[in-house]
């Protein structure tokens, strides 16, 4: 009897096993399934993303901004955010090339570290200027608040409003929650400073928290700045490993780390806010004049410039003046080939020794004595004078050819 008994109770362990296994499996197919289905969906979001969308993430290197051009393949249709001042020239070559009908330029907030190219492609693409209308920007075509829409082509970013930073921050995601530009509320492992412009490290915090971590996990961020060659990053990267705002921090983490980073203004502070409080404006109303000799960028503050690039690839069209002081250039023998070595000090008594017949670029160590001589040139009369952007320092770290 004892041995049916236990044949019966062996019999019902195993049929349970059985079932169990049975179960299990059932469990992970659903599980494969599922996440077939799921990978297949977001693959097929991708998909129709980039059969449709044109994106572009461009790189002012000077204050470490980023900009964002989408557009719609079939309409043509574009948006621009957070465009810089000095890149419009890049920024309308772009737009011409690809052929595109820019409708607006997004501000995501009024900057403190640049000069806004908001109002000059307005006023050569016939675009619309939107941003917050808490940012403080005085000349928008269309004022947007959460929620709002902007539609180019079938396509459309939505905006979230994520004060903190300044008061007037806001982010664009877009329709299929795929990518969000979250301006300087979240950056990649970081987020925007809070101790200027009505910022408040409270507020931010629930921007973040409360609303853009509320993203799908896969949503790529793309920030208005990096400063260490980091391109884009996750929400579920964030939430996770952001050391500000990420993992168990809370409010009270948060705000204590902001309220004590003591960082120096940005240095463009006084000339940016004024100037992006008019989309960008100069004070003449003139769009700048752009030379056809060369590829020059023409600052916020009339500062003509030139890549180091493209004066070495160029050194038989050019004639380079060097203007270090002699005692420079006698602990530092480096030089550029062929380059006119004129101490800055002396420009104006030996201005006769300078040539007229190509375009003169202007060089120093760091690039800003060199503005100076520019400026003395064409108050002297030369037309096609340049600054060499980044003076000799960018020149050795581009590795551009120099004899000793």
């Amino acid at each position: 009897m004892e041995s049916s008994n236990d044949e019966s109770q062996a019999h019902q362990i195993l049929d349970h096993h059985n079932k169990t296994r049975e179960s299990n499996l059932v469990n992970l197919v659903a599980l494969i399934c599922i996440s077939f289905i799921l990978v297949s969906y977001y693959y097929k979001s991708d998909s129709l993303m980039a059969s449709s969308i044109i994106f572009k993430q461009l790189f002012d290197q000077a204050s470490a901004t980023y900009s964002y051009l989408l557009a719609e393949k079939a309409s043509r249709q574009a948006v621009f955010i957070d465009t810089v001042y000095e890149q419009h020239k890049r920024d309308l070559s772009l737009l011409r090339e690809l052929d595109l009908e820019l409708l607006a330029c997004l501000e995501t907030h009024c900057h403190a570290d640049h000069v806004t190219g908001a109002w000059l492609l307005k006023h050569t693409t016939d675009c619309k200027i939107m941003a917050s209308e808490h940012s403080g920007i005085e000349l928008l075509d269309k004022s947007l608040s959460s929620r709002s829409n902007v539609p180019f082509g079938n396509q459309a970013l939505t905006v979230i409003e994520t004060p903190g930073h300044t008061n007037g921050c806001i982010s664009f995601v877009t329709n299929d929650k795929l990518m969000v530009f979250t301006g300087d509320s979240l950056l990649i492992r970081g987020c925007g400073r809070t101790d200027f412009q009505e910022g408040s490290a409270k507020q931010l915090y629930h921007s973040i928290k409360d609303d853009l971590f509320a993203l799908p996990d896969d949503c790529i961020v793309y920030p208005a700045h990096d400063y260490s060659g980091r391109t884009a990053s996750t929400i579920g990267e964030e939430k996770a490993l952001n050391p500000r705002i990420g993992g168990q921090a809370n409010e009270n983490d948060f705000v204590g780390y902001l309220e004590n980073m003591q960082l120096p203004h940005p240095k463009k502070l006084d000339i940016a806010v004024p100037a992006n409080i008019k989309a960008g404006r100069p004070n003449n109303e003139q769009l700048p004049k752009q030379p056809d000799w060369g590829p020059v960028t023409i600052s916020y503050s009339g500062v003509t410039e030139i890549s180091p690039q493209w004066v070495a690839s160029h050194m038989n069209k050019v004639h380079i003046l060097d203007v270090r002081t002699t005692i420079e250039t006698g602990e530092e023998q480096t030089r550029i080939r062929s380059a006119q070595l004129i101490p800055i000090n002396e420009l104006r008594d030996r201005i006769n020794e300078i040539p007229k017949d190509k375009p003169v670029m202007t060089i120093c160590r760091s690039g800003k004595r060199s503005v100076l001589a520019a400026n003395i040139l064409r108050e002297m009369g030369w037309k096609k004078v340049a600054n060499v952007s980044g003076g000799l320092l960018r020149w050795y770290d581009e590795g551009l050819s120099t004899i000793y």
